[in-house]
């Protein structure tokens, strides 16, 4: 198993450098006579032993004119290695590239805000064709754009260890949404992807659409602050709709409307798995609501719906409370509509609270629209 590692390391850093400039991991002397006698093979065991991690990086910082980000050299031994808002560019992801080939013990490796680009990405992509202890990969934030999207998605085929890889604000594109769609085909290993932060619009959803509709695996799924709406939007929903695994879905400031409400509300018909989904901010109105409320009266596994900064009015808020009070199936246990109370300057507990007083902490329709009204809340 060593020598294999080893070999492996050889040629990734012959890859990523000069090969007469590649770092050996073992520093073997020179033979002497043809026959060597008991002793000096001893010796010469002795002198091949492997280079440390930090041997390594430091003379592949040498190789390629960085400086070394010492924190790695402390924590390389750690499962767990934060070297976001580093600096490192692509040079500096290239030397810890070839540090990391042999590598055994990271698993999570966060590496956001770095500005490693595309270059930066190809390098990681050729260590991880050889590492298999990364689990957890954080790219967020580092200007990978179209060709970068285009490397990361060569991992998501390739690798066998990754579960978890953040993708945020790498301005990625609708096309380049269909390099992960495709690339997730058949990967059920990826259990969490964060996409959010992108510039994904009509193409784009239908690429994670397409995603959802065929993906076995993916359990988590952040899409929050991109350009979803319309035919987008609508595209989503319908892989939603057929999906078998995702639990949470997070998107929240896109721009989803009662059109992609309508199309939400038709996939929580059939989904049997979502447990999580984050609508926040989807200029989503009482219309909206209603709709996915006709949804969810024949949904029995969602629990968290956040609906905040939306354009809510009595009647929306009023739609959400009957489909809990009126579908016994319904296992929603959090409502989100946190901007309609607080415009209002009202807790969610206190309004309740003075409702419920029998602290059954169930309340009629006709009590909770009582109280609206003498609060003054008025339909728009």
């Amino acid at each position: 198993m060593g020598s294999n590692r080893t070999s492996d390391s050889v040629s990734l850093e012959c890859l990523c450098l000069k090969e007469e400039d590649c770092p050996s991991p073992t520093q073997p002397q020179a033979s002497g006579d043809e026959f060597d006698t008991d002793l000096e093979s001893d010796e010469k065991e002795e002198s091949d032993k492997e280079m440390s991690i930090p041997d390594v990086y430091l003379q592949a910082c040498k190789l390629v004119g960085v400086v070394p980000v010492s924190y790695f050299i402390r924590n390389y031994d750690s499962t767990t290695v934060n070297l976001n808002h580093h600096g490192l560019g692509p040079l500096g992801c290239k030397a810890l590239a070839i540090a990391l080939v042999a590598d055994v013990r990271i698993n999570t490796l966060e590496l956001a805000d770095n500005h490693i680009q595309a270059e930066g990405a190809k390098y990681l992509v050729e260590m991880l064709r050889v590492n298999f202890t990364v689990k957890h990969l954080d790219l967020s934030d580092n200007f990978l754009k179209s060709a970068g999207a285009e490397h990361v998605a060569k991992v998501l085929l390739d690798n066998i260890s990754l579960r978890s890889i953040k993708l945020s604000g790498n301005r990625f594109t609708d096309d380049d949404a269909k390099y992960f769609a495709d690339a997730l085909l058949t990967n059920s290993r990826m259990k969490e992807l964060d996409l959010s932060h992108n510039e994904f619009c009509g193409k784009g959803g239908e690429h994670m659409g397409q995603l959802l509709a065929n993906n076995e695996g993916l359990e988590v799924l952040d899409l929050s602050w991109n350009h979803l709406r319309m035919k987008g939007a609508v595209a989503l929903c319908a892989g939603l709709k057929v999906n078998m695994m995702l639990t949470h879905l997070d998107l929240s400031w896109n721009g989803f409307g009662n059109e992609g409400a309508l199309a939400m509300g038709e996939a929580l018909k059939f989904n049997n798995t979502l447990v999580h989904l984050d609508l926040n901010n989807n200029r989503i109105t009482n219309e909206g609501v209603g709709t996915l409320c006709r949804g969810l009266e024949f949904n029995d596994t969602l629990r968290v719906l956040l609906l905040a900064y939306n354009s809510l009015t009595v009647e929306g808020a009023l739609a959400l409370v009957n489909v809990v009070k009126n579908t016994p199936r319904v296992a929603l246990e959090e409502i989100n509509i946190c901007d309609y109370l607080d415009q209002r300057k009202l807790r969610l507990w206190d309004f309740f609270r003075n409702i419920d007083k029998d602290g059954t902490m169930r309340v009629p329709g006709a009590d909770f629209r009582k109280a609206v009204q003498v609060s003054n809340y008025t339909l728009f």
